[in-house]
């Protein structure tokens, strides 16, 4: 088991359609700790750690996301884990 961070940034029609609520669930679902929150230019950024196939996973989800969503590009950025989350969280 190898743990990982990970530095997402999601691109297209991804706020105001609970994206971060999704990713969220969707985070605690898989064991998955870390945040999400909206940018001021219209993107969500999240950063997610735990073992990295799980983290695959949870990449995958993101490169869809929920039914209202539509994801144009998913930016990912591999870090050294940290452990500095306990839970997965939406940040406003």
């Amino acid at each position: 088991m190898a743990l990982k961070q990970v530095h997402l940034v999601v691109r297209g029609r991804v706020q105001g359609v609970f994206f971060r609520a999704s990713a969220q669930r969707e985070a605690r679902t898989l064991g998955v700790t870390g945040f999400a929150k909206n940018r001021p230019d219209g993107t969500v950024e999240l950063v997610a750690e735990g073992d990295e196939e799980v983290l695959r996973d949870f990449i995958g989800w993101t490169n869809h996301g929920p039914s209202a969503a539509r994801v144009d590009n998913v930016d990912v950025r591999w870090r050294a884990f940290t452990g500095e989350f306990h839970d997965f969280r939406t940040v406003d």
